[in-house]
């Protein structure tokens, strides 16, 4: 409601107030018109009657048209609705228990691997490094004796692109002979522990890099298997696993 309009209905609505005091003048002028006091008593005793009637009917009227009068003058004070009013926020909905991961998948299960065999612990990993166009696997072996013999084996599975771009280990080149190549379906990375040669105790990694198809590449068919032996007293052990 614009401030011109409140203007003109609070002009109506004053100019709408009844005079109290002009509607009695009036009756009283009506009760006293000219030559009423030459006439019988009887129709002033009459007239005594009918006129409290007169004056209440005449207050009722009056009443009425202030209570009309109040009422617009209530409505012109009564302020505007807001015109934008705030919405609600909807309530968020509560987030699935079993809700895929970003690549559009559940966690990978445990069952499958074995990750820790007398004194072999391993772990299957995607470099942080490895970018839309290209990625490195890494094989993460701790060793709680010296190795006496070792074949890791990284098997990277030949989804589009995939292409051998090299490798690398933290132990000497000279300690393993390597092969890469392609066996069922995967890109194979396999190091093999020359006779003689020994692996001590600690962490040690090994890596295959390699091309793969522009976007993100899912790993959750690439598996590692590695095989030791920590000397006569130990015997063989063996872990294996994949890639989260």
């Amino acid at each position: 409601m614009t401030d011109e309009l409140r203007d003109l209905l609070r002009g109506s609505a004053e100019a709408h107030l009844p005079d109290r005091a002009r509607m009695l003048a009036r009756v009283e002028r009506g009760t006293a018109r000219p030559g009423a006091a030459h006439r019988p008593r009887a129709r002033e005793r009459i007239r005594a009657l009918y006129w409290p009637r007169t004056v209440l009917a005449t207050l009722a009227t009056a009443g009425t048209l202030t209570v009309s009068a109040l009422t617009v003058v209530a409505v012109v004070h009564t302020p505007d609705p807001p015109r934008n009013p705030t919405a609600a926020a909807p309530t968020p909905a509560a987030p699935s228990a079993a809700a895929p991961s970003a690549t559009g998948r559940t966690a990978p299960p445990t069952e499958g691997s074995r990750t820790e065999d007398g004194p072999l612990w391993a772990d299957g990993s995607v470099d942080p490094h490895s970018n839309a166009y290209w990625a490195q696997s890494n094989v993460t072996l701790k060793a709680r004796a010296p190795l006496t013999a070792l074949v890791v084996e990284l098997r990277i599975a030949l989804t589009e692109g995939v292409k051998d771009t090299g490798s690398w280990r933290t132990r000497p080149a000279g300690d393993f002979d390597l092969t890469a190549r392609e066996e069922g379906g995967f890109l194979v990375y396999r190091w093999t522990l020359r006779p003689g040669r020994t692996v001590p105790s600690g962490e040690h990694v090994f890596a295959g890099q390699y091309d793969h198809a522009a976007g993100g590449r899912d790993a959750k068919d690439d598996t590692y298997r590695i095989d030791a032996t920590a000397g006569a007293a130990q015997g063989g052990a063996a872990v294996w696993g994949g890639f989260a």
